[in-house]
């Protein structure tokens, strides 16, 4: 690695080592959280994030409901900080995730959950944080420090707490062995050159990244960080609804990143990448069974919840080059600062 390497590809480059970390070093808490979630046997699932954080709750979401077959919803910070409503939880479970645990509106919204009778979780790089102080059980992501604005360990590192509080709260033996290969498979994805779509996006302002199912709430957080680094617009859309009123914006030679993981979703996400193809996009995906869309290299892990993961680990290699390559700097983004507290 680089002496003049950006603080983001520093980070990117510790994604393996940080979830080895985490999976390690919290995994007395995160064991302790999931038989606390078994034996409360919640009704209901409510999550509150903002940003990066709110991209890792989507992402539990699709895994809770897939796999536990409880309803996970989002709910707004304000209500509490800003509108002073009471929800009634009681029943629920409440996951808060945030980097910082400090953000007022985080906080409000976990204590609230808290007071209307939900168990509440904590998933957060600080461990003695409001949040973190707020909750019933508080799972430090052990990240280290991230000094990027863009936020690329912590968010990954977020989502692999989420999945292995799931893993042990329903005894998943298979999706906690699927966790602990994720190190290596990280390291591969990193190697994984995404910079084909550099050509695809000299000209067009804007981009939009597919997913369904997990890989949506990829997609979302792709979208994101790549308006944050390169000062260009993109949108993330589900493979199924990007066939509807987003179609219109499709012309020749329209960049469309298309994730696909290997789960149940990748024949429809690979028929959308190819179906976009011949609308004139300059469409690129992660599967193999695309017939017309190219084929972007990627990682595959052996499951299907854990899969999606090293695909944003290859898009963040991606981003920060191609920020790069645009004479910007990724480590400071226009108008951004790396913690914003919201009321």
């Amino acid at each position: 690695m680089s002496a003049t390497a950006t603080h983001m590809r520093r980070e990117i480059e510790e994604i393996p080592q940080a979830t080895a970390r985490l999976l390690d070093g919290s995994a007395k808490v995160l064991a302790a959280a999931g038989r606390g979630l078994r034996e409360r046997d919640p009704h209901f699932v409510v999550t509150v994030a903002r940003g990066s954080s709110d991209h890792a709750a989507t992402f539990m979401k699709y895994a809770v409901e897939l796999t536990a077959g409880l309803a996970v919803a989002s709910v707004g910070p304000s209500i509490a900080s800003i509108y002073g409503a009471k929800l009634r939880l009681r029943g629920s479970a409440c996951l808060a995730i945030s980097q910082s645990g400090k953000s007022p509106d985080i906080v409000a919204m976990a204590e609230t959950a808290r007071a209307g009778g939900a168990l509440t979780v904590a998933i957060t790089n600080t461990a003695d944080s409001p949040l973190a102080r707020a909750s019933d059980y508080a799972i430090d992501i052990l990240a280290g420090p991230e000094r990027s604005v863009a936020a690329t360990k912590t968010f990954v590192n977020s989502a692999v707490a989420a999945l292995a509080l799931m893993a042990h709260s329903t005894g998943d033996e298979a999706l906690l062995a699927a966790l602990a290969g994720l190190p290596e498979h990280f390291e591969k994805a990193i190697g994984c050159d995404w910079m084909a779509l550099a050509t695809a996006l000299e000209a067009p302002r804007s981009l939009f990244i597919l997913g369904r199912g997990p890989s949506f709430a990829i997609a979302s957080e792709a979208a994101l960080k790549f308006k944050e680094t390169c000062v260009m617009h993109a949108e993330a859309y589900s493979a199924a609804e990007v066939m509807h009123g987003p179609l219109a914006l499709v012309g020749p030679g329209f960049p469309v990143l298309a994730l696909a993981a290997r789960d149940a979703s990748e024949p429809s996400v690979a028929e959308a990448a190819d179906s976009l193809t011949a609308k004139g996009a300059a469409a690129f995906v992660t599967s193999d069974e695309a017939k017309a869309a190219r084929l972007l290299p990627h990682v595959a892990t052996g499951h299907p919840l854990t899969d999606p993961l090293p695909l944003i680990v290859s898009f963040y290699g991606f981003v920060e080059a191609f920020a790069r390559h645009r004479g910007l700097d990724p480590d400071a983004p226009r108008n951004l600062r790396k913690v914003t507290e919201t009321v």
